[in-house]
C-alpha cells in the first residue's frame, strides 16, 4: 500500500514535473506501447501468431483511444494534484492554525494563570478595601464623634471667651485683626467680621493706635510677652483704663503666627488708686496740720526757754530749764521723724549738705547727750579721734536727727551703766573727702541676732522688751537719711551685753568759714509778722526786737493783706497756715497787687513738706523752719539785706532774678520789634487763657490722662515762651515731659507751682514793661 502511494506521488510529481501535455503525450506512447505489447503478447499466446493487422489494429486503437483517456486521466489527476494541494495547503494554514490556537491556547492558559493570580490579589485586595472600607468607616465616625466633641468644647470656649469682660484679640504679622470676643467688639463697636483684616489705624485714635502698634511692634521684636497699662475709648466717648497683655503665638513647626492679646478693665483699681493717693495728700495734710499744731506749744516752750537760758538762773533752774529745753527738743525730733517719714513715702526727702562747724557739731551733740544719760543716772563717754576739719559739707539737721536717735535709744534700753560714743574721722580714697564713724555703743538689754535686720523696718520693735515704747520709726527713718546721704547704718549686739550702732558716711572737706558781720549791726528793719498763734507771737516778738528790730503783727491773712504796704515795711515773715487762707495764697495776692515794690517775703512753718526751691516758686525769697532761732533769722536777713547799702550789687541781683522770672533779650527785642502795646495785649490775652487752660490742665489730671496733661502744658509752654516768661515757660516744660524721673509723682507739684506762681510772674511782666 505504501508503495502505491509512493507510485501514485511519482506519477504526479512526473506530471507536475513534464505538465499535462508532455506528460499526457508521454503517458499516451507509454500506453499504446503497453497496450501493444500486451495484445500482441495475448494473441501471440492464443493464437500463437501475430497478425500485422493485430498490430495496426491494436496501434490505431490505442492512438485514438489512449490520448482522450490519457488526458482526461490527467485532468482529473491534475485537479486531484491541484485540490490535493489546495488540501495541502489547506492541511498547512490549519496547521498553522492549530499550531496558533496551541500558542493562543498556551497564552489563553497563562492568561487565565495570570487572570487567576489578578482575581486572587483583586479578590485579596477587596478584602483589604473593605477592612480599609471598614477602617475608614470606623476613623470617620471616630472623626465625627472628635469633631462634634471638638465642637462642643470650641463653642463653649467661644461662650467662655465671649463671656468673659476681659478683651480677647488676635492679631497676625501685618498688624491685622484675625478675631475677637464680645468685650473687643463692644469696645471698638464692631462686630468681629467687621474687624477682621482691619490695622488699629482703622480703629482707634491716633495717640491710642501708635501706642497699641508700638507695644505690638516690641513683642514681634523680642517673641517675649509683654504687659503694660493703657486709657482706651469706647464708642460713646467712655475711657477705661486697661491693663494688657501681649503674647506672641506660634504654630506646631515654630512659625511665628501673630500675637494674642488680652486686655482687663482696671479702671476701679485705678480709681482706688487716685484715692489711696489722696489719702496719702491726705495724710500729708493732716501731718502737716498735726505737726503745725503740736509744734505751736512747742516752739514756745523752746524759744521761751532759750530765752530764759540767757537770763541771770542759778545752777539748779539752769540745770532745769536745760532739761526742759532738751525736752522739748527731743520732741522735735520725734516731729521731724513723722515729717521725714512722710517725705520718704512719697519720696520726696531732700539732703541738704551746707557748711557746719564738726567740733561744734559734735560739742552740742554731747552736751545733750550727757543731759539725757545724767537724768537715767548713767554715764556718758564722749571719744573722739582723727584728724577733725573745722567745717565739712553735710547736712547738719539729718545727721543730727540720726545721731540723736541713736543716742535717744541708747540711754532709752539702757537701766545700767552708761553710754559711749564715738566719733572718728580719716581720709576717705576719694580726694577731698573725709571718711566720718560714729558710734553709739550702750550697756542695755541688747537685740537677739535674728531681729537685728529687723529693727530697721518700719513700725517693727523687738518682742519681749519691757522698754521698747515708742513709734518703732525712728531707726528706720535713721537708715533712710543715712543712705540718702551716702553711707550706712547697722548694728552689733549681743543679748545682755548691749548694743553698737554704728553710721558710717563720707563729706567733703571746706574751707574754714568766717562768720559774717552782723547784718542786723545798726540796721533796723520794719517787719509785718502774720502768725495766728499767741504764742508764736510772743516768742517771734521777743526774738526780732532783741535783734533790733521793729515788728507789727497781723494774725489773719485778710489783714495781712491790708496791712502789708510796701512803703511801711521792709520784710515780711509770712506762716503758711493762717485761719483763713494759707500764707500762699496771700503771697500771691500780695504780688499781684504790687508786684516787684513788695517787700522781701520769708515763709514760716513748722512743717517743710517741700525743699527751698517749692517755696522760691511760690513767691517768697526764703524760708526758716519754726522754731524761730536767732541764728536762722540773721542768716535769713543777712542774705537779704547784707548788701542793702550797694545799689549796684542790689540792681544785679534783681536783674538776676529777673531773669530767672522773664526772657528779657527776647522781650527786650519783642517789645522795639512790635511795640509795647501789642505785647501787653498779649499779655492780657494770656492772663485770659491761663484758666481755661488750668481747668483743662486738671481735667485731665482727674482721669490720669497722661497724653492730655503733656498736650496741654505744651499749650502753655508755647503761650509762655511767646510773652517772654521763661519760669512758667520752664515749669510746662517739666510738665509735658512724661520720661522725667518720678513724673507722676512730680506733676502734680508742678501744675501747683504754675497755679500759683503766673499770676505774680504776669504782674513781673506788666511791671517791666511799664518800666
Amino acid at each position: 500500500m505504501k508503495q502505491i502511494k509512493s507510485w501514485a506521488q511519482y506519477y504526479v510529481d512526473l506530471m507536475t514535473k513534464l505538465g499535462l501535455v508532455r506528460f499526457s503525450m508521454f503517458l499516451a506512447a507509454a500506453i499504446i506501447v503497453l497496450a501493444v505489447s500486451i495484445q500482441m503478447g495475448v494473441t501471440l499466446f492464443l493464437r500463437g501468431t501475430i497478425d500485422v493487422v493485430d498490430l495496426v489494429r491494436s496501434v490505431f486503437f490505442g492512438l485514438l483511444v489512449t490520448p482522450w483517456a490519457v488526458y482526461f486521466l490527467s485532468i482529473v489527476v491534475d485537479q486531484l494534484e491541484d485540490s490535493r494541494q489546495r488540501l495541502s495547503r489547506m492541511v498547512r494554514k490549519l496547521q498553522e492554525m492549530r499550531e496558533r490556537d496551541l500558542e493562543l491556547n498556551s497564552q489563553l492558559q497563562e492568561n487565565i494563570s495570570r487572570l487567576n493570580v489578578q482575581i486572587a490579589e483583586t479578590n485579596r485586595a477587596e478584602t483589604l478595601r473593605q477592612q480599609a472600607i471598614e477602617d475608614l468607616e470606623n476613623e470617620v465616625f471616630q472623626r465625627e464623634k472628635a469633631q462634634l466633641h471638638l465642637g462642643e468644647r470650641t463653642a463653649l470656649l467661644r461662650s467662655f471667651i465671649d463671656c468673659s469682660p476681659d478683651l480677647v484679640y488676635y492679631r497676625n504679622e501685618d498688624e491685622q485683626f484675625s478675631g475677637c470676643n464680645t468685650a473687643m467688639e463692644q469696645l471698638t463697636g464692631r462686630v468681629e467680621a467687621e474687624l477682621i483684616g482691619l490695622t488699629p489705624f482703622d480703629v482707634y485714635k491716633l495717640d491710642i493706635a501708635n501706642k497699641v502698634v508700638e507695644t505690638d511692634r516690641q513683642v514681634f521684636a523680642t517673641n517675649e510677652p509683654m504687659t503694660y497699662e493703657q486709657w482706651l475709648e469706647y464708642p460713646d466717648g467712655r475711657k477705661a483704663y486697661f491693663e494688657l497683655r501681649k503674647v506672641p503665638f506660634f504654630d506646631r513647626f515654630g512659625k511665628r503666627l501673630g500675637l494674642l492679646g488680652f486686655g482687663r478693665d482696671i479702671t476701679e483699681r485705678k480709681q482706688y488708686q487716685d484715692k489711696l493717693e489722696k489719702a496719702s495728700r491726705d495724710k500729708t495734710t493732716f501731718i502737716a496740720t498735726i505737726s503745725h499744731e503740736l509744734r505751736t506749744p512747742l516752739n514756745g516752750i523752746v524759744g521761751l526757754s532759750r530765752m530764759l537760758m540767757d537770763t541771770p538762773l542759778s545752777p539748779a533752774q539752769h540745770q532745769q530749764l536745760n532739761t526742759i529745753h532738751l525736752s522739748a527738743v527731743t520732741l522735735g525730733n520725734i516731729f521731724n521723724d513723722i515729717i521725714d517719714l512722710d517725705k520718704l513715702d512719697r519720696r520726696r526727702l531732700e539732703i541738704v549738705p551746707t557748711p557746719i562747724d564738726l567740733p561744734a557739731f559734735l560739742d552740742e551733740l554731747e552736751t545733750l547727750s550727757r543731759i539725757q544719760a545724767e537724768q537715767k543716772g548713767l554715764y556718758l563717754h564722749f571719744d573722739r579721734d582723727g584728724d577733725m576739719p573745722q567745717f565739712v559739707m553735710a547736712d547738719g539737721t539729718r545727721l543730727r536727727q540720726v545721731l540723736w536717735n541713736l543716742v535717744g535709744n541708747a540711754v532709752k534700753f539702757t537701766d545700767e551703766g552708761g553710754v559711749t560714743i564715738r566719733c572718728l574721722a580719716h581720709e576717705a580714697e576719694a580726694p577731698g573727702k573725709l571718711a566720718l564713724h560714729f558710734e553709739v555703743e550702750d550697756t542695755g538689754i541688747g537685740i537677739p541676732r535674728p531681729q537685728q535686720e529687723k529693727i530697721f523696718a518700719m513700725y517693727y520693735q523687738v518682742e519681749g522688751q519691757k522698754h521698747a515704747t515708742g513709734t518703732g520709726i525712728g531707726l528706720a527713718v535713721s537708715r533712710q537719711l543715712v543712705q540718702s546721704m551716702g553711707g550706712q547704718l547697722y548694728v552689733d549686739s549681743d543679748v545682755g551685753e548691749g548694743s553698737c550702732f554704728t553710721a558710717e558716711l563720707e563729706v567733703a572737706w571746706v574751707e574754714p568759714v568766717s562768720e559774717p558781720e552782723s547784718p542786723d549791726s545798726g540796721l533796723t528793719l520794719d517787719i509785718l509778722l502774720v502768725e495766728d498763734v499767741e504764742l508764736n507771737v510772743t516768742v517771734a516778738c521777743a526774738l526780732l526786737g532783741k535783734l533790733g528790730h521793729e515788728v507789727k503783727v497781723a494774725r489773719t491773712g485778710s489783714e495781712a493783706i491790708a496791712m502789708a504796704n510796701p512803703d511801711d515795711f521792709d520784710l515780711i515773715l509770712l506762716d503758711i497756715q493762717l485761719p483763713d487762707m494759707t500764707g500762699f495764697d496771700v503771697a500771691s495776692t500780695l504780688l499781684s497787687q504790687y508786684g516787684d515794690s513788695l517787700p522781701p517775703m520769708v515763709a514760716l512753718t513748722a512743717n517743710v513738706t517741700g525743699d527751698r526751691q517749692y517755696y522760691l516758686e511760690r513767691g517768697m525769697q526764703d524760708v526758716i523752719n519754726k522754731p524761730l532761732r536767732s541764728q536762722a533769722v540773721r542768716a535769713v536777713i543777712a542774705h537779704l539785706f547784707a548788701d542793702l547799702a550797694d545799689e549796684e550789687d542790689e540792681a544785679a541781683s534783681e536783674q538776676m532774678q529777673q531773669n530767672d522770672l522773664l526772657d528779657l533779650g527776647f522781650l527786650t527785642d519783642y517789645a522795639d520789634t512790635v511795640g509795647k502795646p501789642v505785647l501787653l495785649s498779649s499779655v492780657d490775652l494770656f492772663e485770659k487763657m491761663m484758666p481755661d487752660y488750668m481747668a483743662v490742665l486738671d481735667s485731665n489730671m482727674i482721669a490720669r490722662d497722661q497724653a492730655g496733661v503733656v498736650e496741654e502744658a505744651h499749650k502753655i509752654k508755647g503761650a509762655a515762651g511767646s510773652i517772654g516768661l521763661r519760669r512758667l515757660q520752664q515749669l510746662a516744660q517739666l510738665i509735658q515731659t512724661p520720661d522725667q524721673p518720678a513724673w507722676w509723682e512730680n506733676v502734680e507739684d508742678w501744675i501747683e507751682s504754675l497755679r500759683r506762681a503766673y499770676p505774680g510772674d504776669i504782674a513781673r511782666l506788666r511791671t517791666w514793661l511799664q518800666e
